[in-house]
């Protein structure tokens, strides 16, 4: 979650909450991006006037040159970071990142605008370059001033602590509710030459997201220009993290970014994002924001299954996406999942709700490959009893055919549990 507000003196679930179940195994190895050096410390925002010792601020130094481009929520609330980062990344270029958690500095008026301003100065100075060219990033509490005294406090010690391949204090450092840290990276090719690209992102309720998502940062050796990283991020950002919910709701902090410090392996130049030679790229770019999406559904407050949900038969791509969400956000589908019912009914109310066009006679459903609905009728001799044996593992997936055109997509979503309660009723970062 990016931000929500906190009731005084409850118990910080971010920091008792069990592993998620659907969790991977181990965080991810990620490789070294060559221009990028990375650090993470505790200024203890999550808890202040004590620290516990948890990482909650990190920070990241780009090499000269480095290029970004940005995607970030078009909530009418937005934090005072995001305003920050709109503003800077209209000149193309950045030196440093600095994020923390426990506080998003958001619903914080004058004071969050110079909270940030404060931050970018002295993060500038621990990396040597102009404020403006400093990206900030905040998640955690609404409405509470940012004490930034504290960040400011210990960016001198980062800035003499960052190394190159430090992935995981820093996917640490931005957690709030998370339960495990989320990273993933692939190997591409431009002209010929490998390049690398690897991110981290953040993020487990107050998922729902509208243009970006949460918090996410990716960076790539390649030599790209600002126009171009931007083109390719909003094509894969449609498609992985505006592809996911876990409860509907979009947060104030949502930022993706994406960081070419052009430091790896020289590659033919690319002038356009629809250059034959970036194909790969933009391929690869796509498949580690869609895992870091899929890590974040995964580890959606009070999850205990991943849900996929396919549509297709709408009458386009953003038809079909919004049939998907509002199948994936329907608390009565949700629940009927967690409590591994295959209600297959409740599918149909969620398309029927979606306000898209679906041809209710011919509708199509299915679950777990086991086909439950056909041309708007139940299945002759449909048995539900290897459905509700499926419904019981982990891994959901749901087809839907509304049977109006060509249009289909793709959205992960989660269960909907007791533990989503229980998580938000005492939720403090």
């Amino acid at each position: 979650m990016a931000g929500k507000t906190r009731r005084k003196g409850a118990k910080s679930n971010a920091a008792a909450a069990a592993r998620s179940p659907l969790a991977p195994a181990r965080f991810a190895g990620l490789p070294e991006i060559a221009g990028l050096r990375l650090a993470a410390a505790s200024a203890a925002i999550r808890n202040p006037g004590r620290s516990l010792g948890r990482k909650d601020v990190m920070l990241a130094e780009l090499a000269p040159g480095t290029t970004v481009a940005g995607v970030f929520t078009r909530s009418q609330t937005a934090s005072a970071p995001v305003d920050w980062c709109r503003d800077a990344v209209r000149g193309g270029k950045a030196r440093a990142l600095l994020v923390n958690a426990g506080n998003a500095n958001a619903f914080t008026g004058a004071a969050g605008l110079a909270a940030v301003e404060r931050t970018a100065r002295a993060a500038a100075q621990a990396v040597g370059c102009r404020p403006g060219q400093v990206f900030i990033a905040s998640t955690g509490v609404i409405g509470e001033k940012l004490p930034d005294q504290r960040i400011i406090r210990v960016l001198g010690g980062l800035g003499s602590r960052l190394r190159p391949g430090a992935w995981k204090p820093a996917a640490e450092a931005i957690m709030t509710t998370d339960t495990f840290p989320k990273g993933a990276s692939r190997q591409a090719e431009i002209g010929g030459q490998r390049v690398t690209i690897a991110g981290i992102a953040k993020g487990s309720g107050m998922i729902a997201p509208d243009m970006a998502t949460m918090l996410a940062f990716v960076f790539t050796d390649a030599r790209l220009p600002a126009a171009v990283l931007k083109r390719c991020l909003v094509a894969a950002n449609a498609r992985s993290f505006n592809a996911i919910s876990v409860d509907s709701d979009t947060s104030t902090s949502d930022t993706v970014l994406l960081f070419a410090t052009a430091k790896g392996p020289r590659h033919r130049a690319v002038k356009s994002a629809g250059d034959a030679h970036l194909k790969d790229f933009r391929a690869k770019l796509g498949e580690v924001l869609t895992e870091l999406a899929q890590q974040i559904v995964r580890d959606g407050e009070g999850a205990s299954k991943f849900v996929t949900v396919n549509v297709r038969g709408a009458e386009s791509a953003r038809a079909a996406r919004q049939i998907g969400l509002s199948i994936a956000n329907s608390p009565l589908v949700k629940t009927a999942i967690a409590g591994c019912d295959p209600n297959w009914g409740r599918i149909v109310m969620a398309v029927g709700k979606s306000g898209e066009k679906a041809d209710r006679d011919r509708l199509g459903i299915a679950i777990g490959g086991t086909e439950i609905a056909r041309q708007g009728l139940a299945v002759p001799d449909y048995d539900e009893t290897p459905v509700a044996a499926y419904m019981k593992g982990d891994e959901i997936d749901i087809s839907v055919d509304v049977g109006v055109g060509r249009g289909r997509f793709t959205v992960w979503t989660c269960d909907l549990t007791h533990g989503y309660i229980s998580i938000n009723a005492d939720y403090r970062s």
